[in-house]
């Protein structure tokens, strides 16, 4: 979008759910509008006033660049969690930006590396965290940060534009907070409605997504909800479709089901890896429920961050300790942090992932790299402490890259409620030992949604769906992982050293060890490179694991 005067050129993705107060305001002092009801327009006009002054203001999702032609800059920014991506590269005198790093791949001023450092922290964490991509040169915009670039020199400034910070607001008590947290966010479902097509909510049967189905229904919203669920081994103990159903029915929801077998997923593989953009060993049934969606609607709610802000899936308990650590505070020391937080929660330990790469005896721990985030200042809670390591690396960096990834695949707009601005602010004022305890993670919330579930949702454990890798690493993804992970492959990529097969792998796939996450982790690296690193522009796509072991 350009400016009326063309002094501004303007690309935006996103959403702004405060965008129609904020036109109002722009109204009110004479600003004249094309369109009648823009978040595009709305934006353009208020960065033209404000400049990078009008983002803390921002209620929503975004990544963005206005170039200002009069002065010869670019102003690009990302929003406070990291919801939308933005990579950008400055290479051999051009300066280029985009929402997919493959994008940026297809020019020809931009080199194609691997970063070390990187692909070391992805073994740990099955995704890469931080500001700099999984290739060289490539680089993340980092969430709530800008970059000023001035184009006639090319000098490039990042700002910090928005930080998480923990205040505890003690005056409130402890029996106030649930109508506190229920009232705010169900104001923050209602502005992230804000849609003239049709909306639909992911619906688990769990806490968060049945609560802002609740929420949404209460508010007034014709909402449709999906549920997705799969059959196979020990399916009693993960199945939530019958309780996503008595949501459904609780509040009259137009409500499909869809029932898939752990193979459906496996068949969908290369997409998944594809569209992914980076390496990422983590969970995939996403795929399969904004696949669903993307059938009946555009806009399809999700309950992506309300574990972070409230139960942190409890990762804090073993560095808080007994009750008299607790009662003094006190801080574990680093190799308290690697032990019962880095290496308890984590998967290749640093001096394993050592000894299967190559060239990385100067590169930094991942446990050091999560380390110095949990000690940065701002807060002494340890609660709070370990939280902000999560809502700063695995929440956007993981669960928000692969939301945007494969909602994005399907065409769907996803949208994260719990991340709205006021319910952040709000969640991250209530004091660490109210907001999750150590026996009842995510009390506080429940109680605060117990008027909008019912009541088997109030009592139900948390569960989840676990893909059976295990099983598909030792039948039919066996073939495959031994081909890409070859000692003779290896040794020509020069990234692992060639014995990791043996070493790391072959126990597992020989039902010696269980390593499976290991062995995941590293095929999705392999099947990264071979179908993005490698690819060249007009490569097919490949259909199937078998077509990928063709070509293998």
């Amino acid at each position: 979008m350009r400016s009326a005067d063309g002094r501004y050129v303007f690309v935006f993705n996103g959403e702004i759910f405060n965008a129609p107060a904020l036109r109002a305001e722009l109204e009110a002092e004479g600003v004249a509008f094309a369109s009648d009801h823009s978040d595009t327009e709305v934006l353009l006009h208020l960065l033209a006033r404000d400049g990078a002054a009008a983002l803390p203001r921002l209620n929503g999702m975004f990544a963005f660049a206005l170039h200002d032609r009069t002065a010869g800059t670019l102003l690009l920014a990302r929003d406070r969690m990291g919801i939308k991506p933005l990579y950008w590269t400055q290479q051999n005198g051009r300066f280029a930006f985009a929402s997919e790093m493959k994008s940026l791949l297809a020019l020809p001023c931009v080199s194609r590396a691997i970063d070390r450092q990187s692909l070391f922290h992805y073994l740990s964490l099955m995704y890469v965290p931080g500001e700099q991509s999984i290739m060289a040169g490539i680089r993340r915009l980092p969430p709530g940060h800008t970059i000023h670039v001035d184009l006639a020199d090319g000098t490039t400034d990042i700002r910090r534009w928005w930080t998480l910070q923990y205040q505890p607001d003690l005056k409130t008590p402890d029996d106030a907070w649930p109508e506190r947290i229920r009232d705010t966010l169900a104001d923050a479902v209602e502005r992230w409605c804000l849609a003239d097509v049709p909306i639909a909510a992911s619906l688990s049967g769990g806490l968060d997504s049945s609560g802002i189905v609740g929420l949404a229904r209460e508010k007034g919203r014709d909402i449709r909800t999906v549920s997705v669920g799969f059959t196979g081994a020990g399916e009693d103990s993960w199945n939530e479709l019958p309780l996503a159903r008595q949501v459904a029915e609780k509040w009259q929801t137009t409500h499909r089901e869809v029932t898939l077998t752990p193979d459906d997923l496996l068949r969908a593989l290369p997409r998944m890896v594809w569209h992914l953009d980076e390496p990422y060993g983590g969970g995939l049934p996403s795929w399969a429920v904004f696949s669903e969606m993307a059938t009946e609607v555009k806009v399809g709610l999700t309950g992506v961050g309300g574990d972070e802000m409230f139960g942190n899936y409890g990762k804090w308990r073993a560095l808080e300790g007994g009750a008299i650590r607790r009662l003094l505070n006190r801080q574990p020391d680093f190799e308290r942090f690697r032990r019962t937080y880095f290496e308890r929660w984590h998967y290749f330990a640093d001096a394993d992932k050592r000894g299967a790469t190559i060239d990385s005896g100067n590169l930094e721990d991942s446990a050091w790299f999560l380390w110095r985030r949990y000690q940065a200042p701002g807060t002494t809670a340890v609660r709070d402490r370990t939280a902000r390591i999560e809502i700063e690396t695995q929440l956007p960096d993981e669960f928000l890259l692969m939301t945007d990834r494969f909602s994005m695949a399907h065409s769907l707009e996803a949208r994260t409620p719990f991340l709205d601005n006021e319910f952040v602010d709000l969640a991250l004022s209530i004091p660490a030992a109210t907001r999750t305890r150590p026996h009842d993670l995510k009390g506080l919330l429940r109680r605060a949604l117990q008027p909008v579930l019912p009541a088997e949702i109030v009592s139900a454990p948390k569960r989840g769906f676990v893909l059976p890798l295990a099983v598909w690493l030792r039948g039919p993804l066996r073939p495959l992982t031994e081909r890409l992970l070859a000692p003779e492959k290896l040794a020509a990529q020069g990234i692992f050293h060639p014995d990791l097969l043996a070493r790391h792998v072959q126990p597992h796939l020989d039902g010696a060890r269980d390593l499976t996450t290991r062995v995941w982790g590293l095929l999705m690296f392999q099947l990264w490179y071979r179908l993005v690193f490698e690819a060249q522009q007009g490569d097919g796509l490949p259909a199937s694991v078998e077509d990928l072991l063709d070509a293998a």
